[in-house]
């Protein structure tokens, strides 16, 4: 491993590309003590972020049905307006990687020419699962291919068929088409189109950091087309909008994570479902965060991640076996061609008739996506040094992508099967398209297999350890951003953000729920989207100077 610079991030190993520049990573910040604890804080990011985010988490608090009927109003509005801008970019950033994978300037490496990878493969790709994608995964596995498959609200996609009649009798000629589309359209928002949104920004910063020796900060990227500009307010300006839309990103999905783990409970043991309940269980899960953020990266979120990885391929390939390992094997390898074939008319966002599908589903999760990309590539930055660009990219791209699909066909296929086995005693049925109650999903595919009381606990278990890894990994991220670079910055400053990554999940949820969250999410989402658009001209300005492999 590299030695470190003062600042903690690696110095480039074998010939690299250094930008040589006057600033020095912290020469903004301001330290001292308050007591005991020590901070290092960027001026004016962390200043900025840190007065908004107490602002808006008392706003929720103190007006929360002002703050619900606001968030009812932009949800809508910002899809609507914004569906194609966001599916246009989702796949410029598609179209990137693939460029770069087979490009001359997939042999550089990240880290220098000699660098070598701070992980093996194993714990790597635990850390990518488990920041990357592990509370959705929980809450969608079911819920999103369920849906699409029978959804009776309009927004099917492409406007597929319908298997159900209104009084809900099975249309045998209808099951086929409707099971390949829904697999083709949960496909479709979890494998190429997310991952790349977050391979863009891991790169940007891997690079700009390693190889040219900038600080691990989002407006390191942008050097290439600012210059020294970038140490300015341009860049205070890239930094804060990276943190709200970490800050959001993230609490949309704790929130939901909250919600889940509350109805889980409710659905095995009886216990309360309701928003006090879900404020108890975010206190609970943030203390178990704070104490992995005390722990480091190493001792924290790598032993959880490797931890969580394992019972989560337990639990896939329990539901795997139980529910018919040819039937949904079967699935998996049909949904990798009907994804294939349609991810072209899915990707279009011109001349669409199923605007339900589009802006509620394909437009939030871009959003979504994009609002996690600076914590999700930050973190996968930080433990990726030492790859060539193109394993990084095939890594980051191409294999979580087959992963999430086998996960789509495993758990949505076998809630399919369900209810085309069972249309009148379905729980999934009952629970996802006669009536809408989301986050009983999983618990309701559960039902129908065997152990369903312990599986259903096992995967409480998960979404809880997810949501601690992913509170933890953001906490480091947002602390890296607003200590201007640096990753060693005092450990309390990571405890702030981890706290207050839970107040703000709090604050979302009591003022308007999951809308609220979703509203957020999209709204941070809409202008990081024009920066990462910036980035992809950063990048290849970046790679155009460094030694091939």
């Amino acid at each position: 491993m590299a030695d470190e610079t003062s600042q903690g991030i690696p110095a480039p190993e074998g010939e690299a590309d250094i930008i040589d520049t006057e600033y020095e990573i912290g020469q903004d910040n301001i330290e001292g003590r308050v007591g005991p604890f020590g901070f290092d804080i960027h001026n004016p990011v962390f200043v900025i972020s840190g007065l908004v985010v107490v602002a808006f988490v008392a706003y929720a608090l103190i007006a929360p049905q002002q703050a619900s009927d606001f968030f009812g109003w932009l949800r809508p509005a910002l899809t609507s307006s914004f569906d194609w801008f966001f599916l246009l970019s989702a796949n410029v950033f598609v179209l990137f990687c693939l460029f770069l994978i087979v490009s001359p300037w997939g042999s550089v490496r990240l880290g220098g020419a000699e660098a070598t990878p701070d992980y093996g493969y194993l714990g790597w790709f635990a850390m990518l699962f488990a920041a990357g994608m592990g509370i959705g995964l929980m809450f969608f596995g079911v819920l999103e291919p369920a849906y699409y498959f029978a959804t009776p609200w309009g927004d099917a996609p492409l406007g597929t068929v319908r298997p159900f009649t209104e009084d809900g009798a099975l249309i045998e000629a209808n099951v086929e088409e409707a099971r390949r589309m829904a697999l083709a359209a949960t496909s479709y928002h979890w494998a190429l189109h997310p991952w790349a949104i977050y391979a863009v920004v891991a790169l940007a910063l891997a690079l700009f950091s390693y190889n040219k020796g900038l600080p691990l900060s989002i407006r390191s990227a942008f050097y290439p087309i600012l210059g020294e500009r970038v140490w300015g307010w341009w860049g205070h300006l890239i930094d804060t909008l990276a943190v709200f839309a970490t800050l959001f990103g993230l609490a949309t999905s704790l929130g939901i994570g909250a919600q889940q783990a509350n109805a889980g409970l409710s659905y095995i043991y009886g216990l309360p479902e309701n928003i006090t309940m879900q404020v108890i269980l975010i206190v609970a899960i943030t203390a178990i965060a704070l104490i992995s953020v005390l722990r480091g990266l190493d001792g924290g979120v790598k032993v959880l991640s490797e931890i969580n990885m394992v019972i989560a391929l337990l639990l896939l390939l329990f539901v795997l076996f139980a529910a018919g390992a040819g039937t949904i094997l079967t699935e998996f390898v049909a949904g990798l061609g009907s994804y294939a074939r349609e991810i072209v008319p899915l990707s279009n966002p011109f001349g669409r008739e199923d605007t339900g599908y589009m802006h509620g589903w394909t437009a939030f999760y871009w959003a979504w996506w994009i609002s996690w990309s600076p914590f999700v590539g930050m973190f996968i930055a930080r433990v990726s040094r030492g790859r060539t660009v193109r394993e990084f990219l095939v890594c980051v791209l191409i294999i979580p992508s087959l992963v999430c699909i086998l996960w789509m066909a495993v758990f949505g296929g076998s809630a399919i099967s369900d209810m085309i086995a069972n249309p009148e005693t379905s729980a999934v049925k009952a629970n996802v398209i006669d009536t809408y109650a989301p986050e009983l999903s999983l618990f309701a595919m559960l039902e129908s297999l065997p152990l369903a009381s312990i599986t259903s606990t096992i995967g409480i278990i998960l979404v809880i350890v997810f949501f601690v890894t992913s509170s933890d990994s953001g906490s480091l991220v947002i602390d890296t951003i607003t200590a201007g670079g640096k990753v060693d910055a005092p450990v309390t400053q990571r405890v702030f953000w981890c706290t207050f990554e839970g107040l703000v999940a709090i604050a979302l949820l009591v003022g308007g729920g999951l809308t609220a969250l979703q509203a957020m999410v999209i709204s941070t989402g809409l202008p990081f989207t024009i920066i990462l658009l910036l980035i992809c001209i950063a990048i290849v300005k970046g790679l155009i100077a460094e030694k091939r492999g």
